[in-house]
Parts: C-alpha cells; sequence; structure tokens
C-alpha cells in the first residue's frame, strides 16, 4: 500500500474543502444555531427536561448526528462522482494506485470533513446550553465510525449516480427524513408502543441512541446493540465497495 497514493488524493479533496470554506462549514453552523433558537428555545419551553436532560442539551447529539450522516454522504459521494463526470477517473485508475487505496483517500477525507464539523458544532452547541460528556472517548469512536461508515455510503452512491441530481435522492429522501424520525428531536420512549415498535426498525435510532449515550449515559436502546448495528452498517457498505471494484460497475466505460 502506498502512503504517497493515499496522501495526494486526501490532500486533493482536503484542498477542496478549504476552497468552499463558507458551504463546507460554516454552513451546517449556522444551520445548527437555527436548531437551537428554533426548537432550543420554542419547544424546549415547553418540554423542560427528557430523561433528566434539559431539551437544549438533549438535542445536541442528534444534531451532530443529522449532520455528521448528511455531510458524510455529500462530501464522499461528490468526491468520487467529479472525476468520473470530469473523465479524471479514468487516470486514476490507470495509475499504479489500488482500489484500498483510492477508498481511502477519498473516505478518509470526507469522513475527516465531517467530524471537523461535528466538532465545531460540538463548540458551537455549548454556547446555547450546558454541555457535558460523560464518555467522551465512546463519543470520538462513534464520531469516527460513524463518520467511516457514511462516508462509504457516500462513495457507493458517487459511484451509482449518473446525474448531479440523484447525488441528492439518498441523503434527502431516505437519510435525512429517517434521521428526522430516529429520536434526534425526542426519545422514542415518547410514542406510543406501536410506534416505538415501528422505530427499532429505523437503522438511525441506534446511531444517535448511542451517541447520545456516550453524552449522559442513557440512550433508547442499548450501547451494545448500538454498536452491533453500527458494525454491521460498515461492514455492508464495506461490502458493497469492494464489489463494486471487483466488477468494475460505473467505473469501466
Amino acid at each position: 500500500m502506498s502512503v504517497e497514493s493515499i496522501r495526494a488524493i486526501y490532500g486533493f479533496e482536503m484542498a477542496r474543502t478549504r476552497r468552499t470554506l463558507m458551504g463546507s462549514i460554516v454552513s451546517p453552523v449556522i444551520s445548527t444555531s437555527l436548531y437551537f433558537i428554533v426548537f432550543g428555545a420554542a419547544i424546549g419551553s415547553r418540554i423542560p427536561e427528557v430523561g433528566g436532560v434539559s431539551y437544549g442539551a438533549f438535542i445536541v447529539p442528534g444534531l451532530v448526528m443529522l449532520s455528521l450522516l448528511t455531510q458524510s454522504i455529500s462530501n464522499a459521494s461528490f468526491g468520487i462522482y467529479f472525476p468520473r463526470f470530469s473523465g479524471t477517473i479514468y487516470e486514476l485508475l490507470s495509475a499504479p494506485v489500488s482500489p484500498l487505496e483510492i477508498v481511502i483517500g477519498y473516505v478518509g477525507a470526507a469522513a475527516t470533513k465531517s467530524i471537523a464539523i461535528g466538532l465545531i458544532i460540538l463548540g458551537t452547541a455549548a454556547l446555547f446550553v450546558p454541555l457535558r460528556i460523560d464518555h467522551p472517548m465512546w463519543m470520538l469512536l462513534y464520531l469516527v465510525l460513524t463518520a467511516v461508515t457514511f462516508s462509504l455510503l457516500g462513495f457507493i452512491i458517487g459511484i451509482w449516480a449518473d446525474g448531479f441530481e440523484k447525488l441528492q435522492i439518498v441523503p434527502l429522501l431516505i437519510v435525512t427524513p429517517l434521521t428526522f424520525l430516529g429520536g434526534t428531536f425526542y426519545s422514542i420512549d415518547m410514542l406510543p408502543p406501536f410506534w416505538q415498535t415501528v422505530a427499532l426498525f429505523n437503522p438511525v435510532v441506534y446511531l444517535v441512541s448511542g451517541f447520545r449515550w456516550s453524552f449522559y449515559g442513557a440512550g433508547d436502546v442499548s450501547l451494545y446493540t448500538s454498536l452491533g448495528v453500527t458494525a454491521l452498517f460498515l461492514a455492508v457498505s464495506l461490502g458493497v465497495v469492494t464489489w463494486i471494484f471487483r466488477t468494475g460497475y460505473r467505473l469501466k466505460a
């Protein structure tokens, strides 16, 4: 495995972030601030606490996870789609660069950007609510695992998409609704029993619950169940990426 190849791809993608700083970092921070103003002030005044945690602090892990999922998918999908769109992907495929090095470069850059945004949002949240993190190592582990997993999903979407509009289909029509329905702004214990059962089929519930546990020591499902679902999603994504390079799906003209 060539470290120089990975560094070249990774450096190129990170340089693109610096050129689009406003859209890459500033925009998510502004959006998060608006969420706190709307949900924290309007709804927080009616729901003082959830599980012994103030409502404003309760929604912080969900907001970070919302940004992490969408940014990971967006960064990785555009990062690999644009070389396909411009035709430069063939230069990369013909170079002495292995599929593993390509994936590490693109997915690593996308995950790095998403983690940076997640940490910036945490810092922004601390300006609005008293924030505590009971298990900081678990928080960082979840942050990295989720960013890598959904960057892999974004990589898959970038390979699958044959137009810019398709890059937005999965994030807008699937991931964002599942995140809003996955306990981002509420605990699923607040739902009627039937809808609690339905919510357990939403994989985002496990991601948000595990991440929230790292902050406050409590979640909607057990920590190990959350880790298991995250690991399963990661394994499936790795399997799909392996299949793409093995078959040349959407990579070979």
